[in-house]
């Protein structure tokens, strides 16, 4: 069976970033142990690392080292070869890669790159390293630029070269292709390539991972940056050469673009500046000084007093010269540039055809659903019965980000609210590409749906005293409004919370949403995702003293709910004691608890009392309580009171690097959740995809 694959270009700059990140991704959601290793690496000039194991093992958090990944510099392997010890350079990669092999249940191992010096060796010796080390190849092509002919002739001779090492092939993927010209790339793929080639798919161009940002624009100019240190991560989607009038360049200015211009054209640089600040033209996203004319002293001082100004580099070469030299600029996908990363992964799952991929790898099933399986679980539920989530924190720009990378996976739809100006304007500052035709943004202080909203809400709030003209008020609130939303069917659910507190997100809800029938406490579960597996906790957030029955319904309400997400339900109700030994109020409560919990859900597993280590770990659940069926291998825990839960998921989150996804109420009739203030983008994005989830089974 096999538990390793060799990806090769077939040339340069074929975007082999872009593919190692999603076979990454995709090995992941079949096992948890994945290494990363690249045979060999171009020379650093500070004896480091190269930017793809940089890449790989940041964004993984791999164990292993820079050393481990990595068997030789270009240099070295030249020089071994270049003297006849191929046995000793062959050895060395050997024994690297087997260390990895024993630590891990999959290696990715990644050819070199054809880059510089020296570099037309290197194509036969990726051949003979996956043939030596018994790994099937995934060859990847480039289709920028290209004629077909072009693409597919190094394909080709990929292709035979492997086949000469009777090495395998899983399949080939061409990677940066113009959209409008995919089906044609297949079809010529189908009619010219062997069998032996595998499966076959084409990724299409994008125009955020094709664009370098402005540090790689200051790295590969050698220039200086005089502005702007804090806005390098800007992209440059495109260069302008600036040599006219300002009032000519106005009319031709482009978004996120980088205009070069000569170091002493003043009315240039404060025009751009002055254009970027106006709704009226594009936003550039930053400039290059030619010719080695910085700005005088007034000039910078000027600048310095000035907010958000764009990254000002500068160049000793001059206009014509730095143009020339901006079109060889490339772009790559650093550790840091997780906009481009979501990008990526997004491109690889749509145009990839993961069902060939997964016949061709075979690879090792793990035991259990790991954190990268339950994250892909929830994408193919969500996008089974695609809903609309409503958003009413639309100034928040971690919601922003949220949307466009939500946008990319295409399993959810949404809705924000805000006013719609200051929305596109902090989405265009951000540089996101967000299309608000399939995001529209609703202003609850300017819409038609405010009087009818205004009047439902008093219609069922006056007999709490609530006036017309009160709840008139409350419906300009954006959680109310998104709230209100979701109660008329406008929305399937709402997300909120990053701005608001969890009070100020719930409160709408259960005054007007309500608790389903048959249920009387609202609660939550955190879905934590361990290193091997995902377990539900439960109440970490709402409640902070249930008594024994409300300690039963958010039992139930979690097995539910786990269940609904994939996770067969094994419940633990947690005391400090197990079984029969403990005596006393707080062990009472939850034997009492468990007992209900029989009576209303037999359907379901449950334990209880019992303590924590003798519900997940099988050595002590089977001392403690030897004919338990949840005892060791509990996949449902429930806290007695919300001091111990809420320390308990912290502590363990922090403690060993878990992914805590949550809080996810439960008990409503309709889904609202809310955020931690202190929310990533990351965590947005999986709440989103929960609450569209939880609104299908409604």
């Amino acid at each position: 069976m096999i538990q390793s694959i060799f990806l090769s270009s077939a040339e340069p700059y074929s975007g082999k970033s872009l593919v190692t990140l999603g076979v990454f991704e995709t090995i992941l959601r079949r096992t948890p142990k994945v290494a990363f290793f690249k045979p060999i690496i171009r020379d650093q000039p500070d004896g480091g690392s190269d930017k793809n194991i940089q890449l790989i093992r940041k964004r993984y958090n791999l164990p292993q080292t820079c050393e481990q990944s990595f068997a030789y510099y270009r240099s070295e392997a030249q020089r071994l070869i270049g003297h006849g010890k191929m046995d000793e350079f062959v050895e060395t990669i050997l024994l690297k890669f087997k260390a990895l092999e024993e630590e891990n249940d999959f290696v990715i191992v990644e050819g070199s790159d054809y880059i510089g010096e020296g570099s037309y060796f290197e194509f036969d010796i990726n051949a003979l390293v996956a043939k030596n080390l018994g790994l099937p190849a995934l060859i990847i092509g480039l289709g920028k630029g290209r004629s077909m002919e072009e693409i597919l002739n190094p394909i080709t001779m990929a292709v035979e070269t492997f086949n000469h090492q009777d090495t395998k092939i899983l399949g080939v993927v061409v990677n940066r292709v113009m959209p409008e010209r995919t089906d044609q790339l297949l079809a010529e793929m189908k009619k010219h390539l062997p069998a032996s080639s595998g499966f076959h798919s084409v990724i299409p161009i994008d125009p955020v991972l094709s664009s370098p940002t402005l540090k790689e624009v200051a790295d590969q100019l050698g220039a200086h940056v005089l502005f702007g240190a804090d806005k390098l991560d800007n992209l440059a989607m495109a260069f302008q050469s600036v040599a006219m009038q300002l009032n000519n360049y106005l009319k031709v200015m482009k978004d996120n673009s980088v205009a070069i211009t000569p170091g002493d054209r003043l009315d240039i640089l404060m025009g751009a500046l002055q254009a970027n600040s106006s709704r009226n033209f594009p936003s550039i996203s930053g400039m290059v000084l030619t010719g080695g004319y910085d700005p005088p002293k007034e000039v910078f001082k000027l600048l310095e007093g000035l907010p958000n100004v764009f990254p000002v580099l500068s160049v000793e070469d001059y206009t014509f010269q730095t143009s020339v030299n901006a079109g060889s600029i490339t772009s790559s996908i650093s550790a840091e540039s997780d906009r481009k990363i979501n990008i990526a992964l997004e491109l690889f799952d749509k145009n990839v055809d993961l069902d060939a991929f997964y016949e061709s790898v075979a690879s090792t099933q793990a035991a259990g659903m790991t954190p990268k399986m339950f994250i892909y679980h929830l994408q193919k539920l969500a996008s089974k019965n695609r809903k609309r989530i409503v958003l009413p924190e639309g100034n928040d720009e971690r919601i922003l980000k949220a949307i466009e990378i939500l946008q990319k996976k295409d399993v959810v739809d949404m809705i924000v609210l805000g006013h719609e100006e200051e929305v596109r304007n902090k989405a265009k500052t951000l540089g996101l590409l967000i299309d608000f035709e399939k995001t529209p943004i609703i202003d609850p202080t300017h819409t038609e749906k405010s009087e009818a909203y205004a009047q439902e809400l008093y219609e069922i709030r006056k007999s709490k005293g609530v006036s017309l003209e009160m709840a008139t008020d409350l419906m300009t609130d954006v959680s109310y409004f998104g709230t209100m939303m979701v109660h008329k069917g406008e929305a399937d659910g709402m997300v909120s919370g990053a701005a608001h507190t969890t009070q100020h997100t719930i409160r709408p809800a259960l005054q007007f949403i309500k608790t389903k029938p048959g249920y009387n406490v609202v609660s939550s579960v955190f879905f934590m995702c361990l290193e091997d597996r995902v377990v539900a906790y439960g109440d970490c957030a709402v409640n902070p003293n249930p008594t024994s029955e409300e300690l039963a319904e958010i039992a139930i309400s979690s097995a539910e709910t786990a269940e609904r997400f994939g996770i067969e339900p094994k419940v633990a109700l947690l005391s400090y004691s197990s079984g029969e030994s403990g005596k006393g109020a707080e062990v009472d409560k939850v034997r009492n608890a468990t007992k209900l919990f029989k009576e209303k859900a037999p359907q379901f597993k449950v334990e209880g009392p019992i303590q924590y280590d003798a519900a997940v770990d099988a050595s002590v659940g089977k001392k403690k309580l030897p004919n338990s069926e949840v005892a060791g291998q509990a996949s449902v825990l429930i806290f007695p009171d919300l001091n111990t839960g809420n320390n308990t998921y912290k502590a363990v989150q922090r403690e060993t690097g878990a992914i805590a996804i949550g809080p996810v109420l439960q008990g409503l009739n309709k889904p609202v959740n809310d955020l931690s203030r202190g929310c990533l983008v990351e965590d947005i994005v999986n709440t989103v995809i929960i609450t569209a989830i939880q609104a299908q089974s409604e």
